[in-house]
């Protein structure tokens, strides 16, 4: 069973995804960091110097291989539901969870590590904030499609197993 954490950048989907891998058994997979492993540069980086749409078409590629795990929990990019037709491959290869968050949290949380996210990184707190409401906006009619939402920020995994049928726990 594949579980594809999606949600807004700084949702908490690596925290989450990290603890319901230690519950489960399951492996943990985050695709921005295969994605840095894999081209030994970071997301931001790469922003710089190549393009959004080049890095969506390899985000398609490595959503793909996650084929290649059988039992995972899987987290995405806060982007990768919303292009080509990816929360369709989500949907039809695992269980999708949405960690919603509300827009005065999410500012709060990337507030301080706006300069390390390449959509955030040259605006102002005022820009910021009507950006992510913006994207949010947007994202929302694909982040929707998941088999369950959630409030993000203070969940617990075990709570959010009770959730899924047939995971299992190992601890």
């Amino acid at each position: 069973m594949r579980v594809y954490l999606i949600g807004y950048m700084a949702s908490g989907k690596t925290r989450l995804g990290q603890e319901l891998s230690v519950l489960t058994g399951y492996q943990f997979v985050d695709t921005d960091e295969m994605f840095e492993e894999r081209y030994r540069i970071s997301i931001f980086d790469f922003f710089e110097r190549y393009s959004e749409d080049s890095f969506r078409k390899i985000e398609k590629e490595l959503l793909a291989e996650t084929l290649n795990y059988r039992d995972a929990i899987i987290a995405t990019g806060g982007g990768t539901p919303c292009f080509f037709d990816n929360m369709d491959f989500i949907k039809r290869n695992g269980t999708s969870i949405y960690l919603k968050m509300g827009l005065v949290n999410l500012i709060d949380r990337l507030a301080a590590v706006r300069k390390k996210r390449p959509l955030l990184k040259n605006k102002t707190m005022t820009e910021m904030r009507s950006y992510i409401k913006s994207q949010l906006e947007e994202r929302e009619h694909y982040y929707s499609q998941a088999d369950f939402t959630i409030i993000a920020g203070n969940i617990n995994a075990a709570e959010v197993l009770d959730l899924i049928p047939g995971i299992p726990r190992t601890r």
